[in-house]
């Protein structure tokens, strides 16, 4: 059974390996994550620590599965992380789904996410859910000493009134 649930202090440990996990894959297909691995865990280990209130997680049978965060509490899902080991299982939607709900009452019209323009898995995910490609942007890395090309998505949540003729009642 999936649960969705805000997170709890003193989850960083079993989140931020999570998150290390989920990012480990999402690299593969630019390669060098382990060059970056220490610094990737202690990253994702500040972040759940100190922006804990910020994350959604996911739990599949009372196990912690996955997790989300919006780190600036705005339209933009800064995080989205599930473990590998529970992937393909309804986690993932069932957590997006929570996060546009909280975004939408929130009183944004639309939510937005970015990854590396090679994490496919990520993309589609995000489009089979209604996310359209919005910008492409290449930037230097300089831990990996290359540009990598990112894209952003979006999807309106909030419909904008425009449709089809005459008055709607």
């Amino acid at each position: 059974m999936i649960h969705i649930r805000n997170a709890r202090d003193g989850e960083a440990e079993l989140l931020s390996e999570i998150g290390l996990r989920a990012w480990q894959k999402a690299m593969a297909a630019i390669g060098e994550s382990d060059a970056m691995i220490d610094a990737a865990r202690n990253a994702f280990r500040n972040f759940v620590e100190n922006d804990w209130l910020t994350i959604t997680v996911a739990e599949q049978n009372g196990q912690v599965a996955g997790w989300a965060a919006r780190e600036g509490l705005d339209e933009t899902i800064s995080d989205f992380w599930i473990d590998p080991a529970f992937t393909r299982q309804g986690l993932g939607s069932a957590l997006l789904e929570r996060i546009e709900k909280d975004i939408a009452e929130q009183g944004f019209e639309k939510a937005a996410m970015q990854t590396h323009s090679g994490n496919s898995e990520a993309i589609g995910f995000f489009r089979k859910h209604g996310y359209s490609i919005h910008w492409l942007s290449v930037a230097y890395n300089p831990k990996l000493d290359r540009d990598v090309p990112s894209v952003g998505l979006r999807k309106q949540l909030v419909s904008d009134g425009q449709g089809g003729y005459g008055q709607e009642f």
